[in-house]
C-alpha cells in the first residue's frame, strides 16, 4: 500500500506524460523501442518487438507491461516494457485478444497452435488499404 503523499505526487509528476494506445492481457502489440547506437549518446534507432502482452501492470511511476513472441527456433522470448519510458515510442495494437485472465502465464508452457488467442480483428489500416485501391481500380477503369 503507497503513501497518501507519494500517491499525489506521482499523480501531479505523470499527468504531462505521453499516452500509449489503450490495450489489455490477450492483446497481439508491436511496440516501437528505441536503442541507442554505439557509444554516441544521441544516435537512436528504433527497434521493433511484436507479440501477445501476458501481463499489464496499471500504476503510475511502476506500470509496466510484459510482451511475449516466440523468436526462430520456437524459443519464446520475454521482454517488460515500463509504461512511461522515454524508449517506448508506440505501441500499435495489432489485434485485440479474448482472454478471462489477467496474467496469461499459462501460454509458457504451451506450444503451436495450443498457444494461439481467439481475437477480434482491429482492421482500421485493411480497410484503408483496401478503399484506397479500389478508388484507384475506379479511376483506371476510366
Amino acid at each position: 500500500m503507497k503513501n497518501k503523499l507519494i500517491t499525489q505526487f506521482e499523480k501531479r509528476v505523470w499527468t504531462g506524460v505521453k499516452k500509449l494506445a489503450s490495450f489489455r492481457a490477450g492483446d497481439t502489440v508491436r511496440v516501437h523501442y528505441k536503442i541507442q547506437e554505439g557509444a554516441d549518446k544521441t544516435k537512436f534507432r528504433t527497434q521493433l518487438f511484436e507479440g501477445v502482452v501476458i501481463r499489464f501492470r496499471n500504476g503510475t511511476a511502476d506500470g509496466s507491461f510484459t510482451v511475449r513472441k516466440i523468436s526462430a527456433g520456437g524459443v519464446g522470448v520475454e521482454r517488460v516494457f515500463p509504461i512511461y519510458s522515454p524508449y517506448v515510442d508506440k505501441v500499435d495494437v495489432l489485434a485485440s485478444g479474448i482472454v478471462r485472465r489477467a496474467r496469461l502465464y499459462y501460454l509458457r508452457d504451451l506450444a503451436g497452435k495450443a498457444a494461439r488467442i481467439r481475437t477480434k480483428y482491429v482492421a482500421k489500416k485493411l480497410d484503408a488499404v483496401v478503399a484506397e485501391t479500389a478508388s484507384e481500380d475506379q479511376s483506371a477503369e476510366a
